[in-house]
């Protein structure tokens, strides 16, 4: 099948779907069938405002999303909506915040933006991240436009859930302007045992799910993960001229320490080393692109993680580290690379600190038990990634009654 490479434009502020034959997801005015193959550039959700702008006629609108909510001509979503004469009446930030800068887990306080002096409504701002009443009262109609990177511990898919959930509670509309996945060719690693359940881990999927936020959304609605009997209200305008074999590049980081698509492939790798004492390079040149630590012996690759913009106290901050440089690996080494435990294996073995290694955080990001035992008892990852395949089969058939895109 043939791969096409499209650069998917990203930037600073600034279809409608079937059934997925489920009952629960309203009907669209315009059906559309799923997307083929073409060598034209990808065509963004927030472009097709055709498709959308009846819906937000008379209406007050909210907007979810952050400084990647851009349209093709590089005007911000927001922008768009107002000088086209829309009511955009709030903003729901996710983590890092509306302008992408906040550390990973920063708390983020609700704001006004000085440019248009919308609301800006903070939904990881240290409390339940659910949005309050009086937020909920603000909008008739809910658009989505962010870009998220297809994991599961990747945050912004949660609070699209949790603002779904309140939207269905509510009675409002939710209307996701669809954007391509750059992991979207892959699906790999365990289904989420929901025991470990938590901010980083919100849905029974694999680690990587292979869907776009428009088909995460169908599915979480057909399966019925909302975690409310009221019926969401839900439309995606999806992405044309996009597949799951189409790969996409960004301009601009979905958040501070994924700079580049190499980070972006490597994330799914380096990820778990976030509940180990070893450094994956947040506050160096090079996050998700390096890991190490000061005990790691015999390496010829040294950095020194610093405070930073995004990083302002990362782990191992001022001390000397020894470890692994991925940063000169070129994307087309790593792309279909999915989850490489070989890195975590590697400097398990090589620290030799025995549990010390892993806090209790390693089972909320891999999303079972098994797999932090198989590395203690000296499994490769070869034999590790094999345990997991038939959890990657049977989402795969699960999910398709929710594709919009051909796989």
């Amino acid at each position: 099948m043939k791969t096409t490479y499209i650069l998917l434009m990203v930037g600073l502020l600034g279809c409608v779907s079937c059934k997925a034959r489920n009952p629960q997801i309203e009907s669209a005015s315009v059906k559309l069938s799923v997307v083929e193959e073409s060598d034209s550039a990808v065509i963004t959700g927030d472009a097709r405002t055709e498709l959308y702008y009846p819906l937000l006629q008379g209406k007050r609108v909210a907007v979810f999303g952050n400084h990647t909510a851009l349209l093709p001509s590089g005007e911000h979503l927001v922008d768009k909506l107002l000088r086209d004469g829309h009511s955009v009446s709030a903003v729901f930030s996710p983590e890092h915040g509306f302008r992408g800068t906040a550390d990973a887990g920063e708390h983020v306080s609700s704001s006004v933006d000085a440019q248009t002096g919308i609301p800006i409504l903070s939904l990881y701002d240290g409390g339940n991240n659910r949005p309050s009443a009086a937020s909920m009262s603000k909008f008739d109609v809910l658009l989505v436009d962010i870009q998220d990177v297809g994991l599961r511990f990747y945050t912004y898919y949660i609070t699209m859930c949790r603002l779904m959930t309140a939207c269905a509670e509510s009675g409002k509309q939710v209307v996701i302007l669809d954007r391509p996945n750059p992991n979207g060719h892959l699906v790999d690693g365990p289904i989420l045992d929901m025991k470990y359940k938590s901010g980083v881990g919100w849905l029974p999927i694999p680690v990587l799910h292979g869907l776009t936020l428009g088909e995460l959304a169908q599915m979480v609605v057909g399966k019925g993960w909302l975690g409310t009997k009221a019926a969401c209200k839900l439309q995606v305008v999806p992405c044309l001229y996009y597949t799951h074999h189409t790969l996409t590049d960004i301009q601009v980081p979905p958040s501070p320490n994924l700079p580049n698509l190499r980070s972006i492939y490597l994330y799914p790798s380096l990820c778990f080393f976030e509940a180990t004492p070893v450094s994956v390079g947040r506050g160096t040149d090079y996050p998700f692109q390096v890991y190490g630590h000061p005990g790691m012996k015999h390496r010829s690759f040294t950095f020194t993680p610093e405070s930073r913009s995004g990083a302002k106290n990362p782990p191992l901050k001022g001390k000397l580290c020894q470890g692994v440089d991925l940063s000169n690996l070129s994307t087309d080494e790593i792309v279909n690379k999915g989850i490489d435990l070989s890195y975590v294996i590697d400097a398990y073995k090589d620290l030799s600190i025995g549990d010390k290694f892993f806090t209790d955080f390693f089972e909320k990001l891999i999303g079972v038990s098994w797999v932090r035992t198989m590395i203690e008892q000296g499994s490769s990852a070869e034999e590790i990634r094999a345990c997991w395949q038939s959890d990657v089969q049977r989402f795969k058939e699960e999910r398709k009654p929710f594709l919009l895109y051909e796989e």
